[in-house]
């Protein structure tokens, strides 16, 4: 498996992967989100591929030099593979190359657990999340 940079070529595969993981309406706000960061910085957003097939997504973006992971989705059939653990370790990176002061999860009211889930197999927080938290800083750069 590798970890790469979304490629365009990659939209049709991704957006079936994005119903298939995430609720409607999470996914609806997702290809928002998505077609905006692909926009500002396309390298912030990360696939894992196997071969031919494409089996997670994760959506980075950095706000006032904070890095912030905003979605992770892995492909229903190909979880517990460590797949979401390689997307947030390489995003990571990415986000520690740049420079940044802080990194965050974006936590919205769709509140995917799943995603919550694998953030916590990472070791990055305690799983019990203050309720109404919009963000949660896991790494302070400084």
């Amino acid at each position: 498996m590798i970890i790469r940079s979304f490629r365009l070529s990659d939209y049709l595969v991704v957006n079936r992967l994005l119903a298939e993981a995430l609720t409607e309406a999470c996914y609806e706000e997702t290809n928002h989100a998505l077609a905006r960061q692909l926009s500002y910085d396309s390298e912030l957003v990360l696939v894992a591929e196997e071969g031919e097939d494409l089996l997670g997504i994760i959506i980075g973006t950095i706000d006032n030099n904070q890095g912030y992971y905003y979605r992770l989705a892995v492909d229903p059939l190909h979880r517990r593979k460590g797949i979401g653990k390689e997307l947030i370790r390489t995003l990571e990176k990415r986000f520690i190359h740049r420079n940044v002061s802080d990194i965050l999860i974006a936590v919205d009211e769709h509140g995917e657990e799943q995603e919550l889930f694998v953030f916590d197999a990472v070791r990055y927080f305690n799983r019990f999340l203050p309720k109404g938290r919009m963000a949660l800083s896991i790494a302070s750069m400084n």
